[in-house]
């Protein structure tokens, strides 16, 4: 029986992509430098990662969709802030983003890696961009270094077997 597991160990020539929502800069900025600090911990030259800026959480899935469909990376990193309000938005835009990105990941066998924070309050935001819970953004990046290595290593899919296939 084999026995597949990933590891933090970059393929030559990988490119990454960090996709991040500009909306709650303060801790979307920190995020994304979690990110960026655990790609070059890893030998992953900063050139070859691609950060793409969007309006809010809400429209990451698309500009996921879009790279996705291009095939020039070997994992993307999602990276937003929802904060809860008064109304029913806060749900809408979390779970709508959250089912958006796992369709992209599995629409294209890509490791999209999901660093949305979904918080009741700024300071839990501001305790998962860098402060007493870590940073959310370099966890998903270590995330996606990792799913990147281990699916290298699985056995590659056949058209019966792709996601979403018909037979």
């Amino acid at each position: 029986m084999a026995h597949f597991e990933g590891d933090l160990r970059v393929a030559p020539g990988a490119r990454f992509a960090i996709l991040a929502s500009r909306w709650n800069p303060r801790i979307t900025d920190a995020l994304v430098a979690g990110a960026r600090k655990a790609f070059a911990d890893h030998g992953v030259a900063e050139d070859a990662v691609d950060v793409v800026r969007v309006p809010g959480a809400w429209e990451l899935p698309l500009a996921a969709a879009r790279l996705g469909a291009a095939r020039s990376h070997a994992a993307i990193v999602a990276l937003g802030c929802v904060v809860r309000g008064d109304t029913r938005h806060y749900e809408q835009v979390a779970d709508g983003c959250a089912d958006g990105l796992m369709r992209v990941a599995l629409d294209y066998a890509l490791p999209v890696c999901n660093g949305v924070l979904a918080v009741e309050e700024h300071a839990d935001a501001v305790a998962r961009a860098g402060g007493s819970h870590g940073n959310k953004g370099e966890e998903a990046a270590l995330v996606a270094i990792e799913m990147a290595h281990l699916l290298g290593h699985l056995p590659a899919a056949t058209p019966a077997t792709t996601v979403g296939a018909v037979r």
